[in-house]
């Protein structure tokens, strides 16, 4: 059976789509962009500030299922230009311990929602 996660802590989909989605103890999460979720206005001053803003919106997420950073055991990062990675990933990284970290891909693509520069999304597990 499955549960629909929400909370107004993160952006309300846009779409037919649910922020996220309890499965048993499995967590899966629609991809976060960086959207205030009480402004719904799109936050792109930088790539680190962009980035930032989808983690907290993730992190807001997870909590809603009571969960952390720590339940997650996969990633997916999508980016309209990998020349980003380095800033996308010094601020995904400040999330997660090093030594726990989730396995993940990271993938550039031609074009995200809102042409928007970082997309990701999560699966995490009690």
């Amino acid at each position: 059976m499955k549960q629909i996660i929400t909370t107004s802590k993160a952006p309300a989909p846009i779409g037919p789509y649910s922020q996220a989605v309890l499965s048993g103890n499995t967590l899966f999460t629609s991809g976060q962009i960086a959207f205030n979720p009480q402004s719904m206005t799109l936050v792109l001053d930088d790539i680190k500030i962009e980035t930032k803003q989808v983690m907290e919106n993730m992190k807001a997420v997870l909590e809603a299922a009571d969960m952390t950073f720590e339940n997650v055991i996969k990633t997916s990062i999508f980016i309209s230009d990998m020349d980003n990675f380095s800033q996308i990933n010094e601020v995904y990284g400040s999330y997660f311990n090093e030594a726990t970290a989730p396995a993940r891909e990271t993938v550039q693509v031609a074009r995200l929602p809102k042409d928007v520069n970082v997309e990701i999304s999560m699966i995490a597990t009690r």
